[in-house]
């Protein structure tokens, strides 16, 4: 049952070395035939209750992407946004980034991952802003993978998305507030959990 807080909107841009033909991220992103791959994405949150009480925490991702190989300001909408997604690991998490891409009447799926680790607290910068990234040819990831790197934002841009969230579908003022805190407070305490409470637990601390 839908919440009375509404939702939230925000922009998320990253960046970085992406290379067809490797099918592995760390391999494309250090190859030599590697292009700047950029990702602008606009994230929707429908209604935060929902979102925060979903195990896999889904939201809507609509991109505008620009690769030298394929072109700029390429409209991408119908992506598949997830946050702190719990997998089969208990000590990892995923922050899911994926979105079709139609060029010149043929299919592809870029399907990016931030992994989210039970590991000490100088390694959440690292986790949080690093999308390891794949490319499949076709309308999901049972395609060939045709392209792999890695993108990411840096310290500047992470501050300024923070200001920018916004609430959506709101029945007030107060509500659209209280579903932007409720976001924050939901991001923040998923990153205490995992950074500083489980892994001190794990590390002895």
């Amino acid at each position: 049952m839908p919440g009375t807080h509404g939702g939230i909107t925000f922009q998320e841009t990253m960046s970085g070395p992406f290379a067809l033909g490797a099918t592995d991220p760390a391999e494309g992103a250090a190859s030599p035939n590697a292009a700047t791959l950029a990702m602008h994405g606009t994230i929707l949150i429908d209604d935060i209750d929902t979102f925060i009480s979903s195990p896999g925490h889904p939201g809507h991702l609509h991109v505008v992407m620009d690769y030298p190989p394929f072109g700029t300001g390429l409209p991408a909408p119908g992506g598949v946004f997830k946050l702190f997604s719990p997998t089969g690991d208990p000590k990892l998490k995923l922050m899911v980034y994926e979105w079709p891409l139609v060029l010149n009447g043929k299919n592809y799926y870029f399907a990016g991952q931030k992994n989210v680790v039970v590991h000490p607290v100088l390694e959440l910068w690292h986790d949080t802003t690093t999308l390891q990234t794949l490319l499949y040819e076709g309308t999901d990831k049972s395609g060939p993978v045709v392209g792999a790197g890695i993108i990411s934002l840096s310290f500047g841009q992470l501050l300024a998305m923070s200001t920018h969230f916004q609430p959506v579908g709101a029945p007030n003022a107060g509500a659209g507030f209280e579903a932007v805190s409720l976001f924050g407070k939901f991001f923040m305490g998923e990153l205490w959990d995992t950074y500083i409470k489980r892994s001190g637990e794990t590390h002895g601390l």
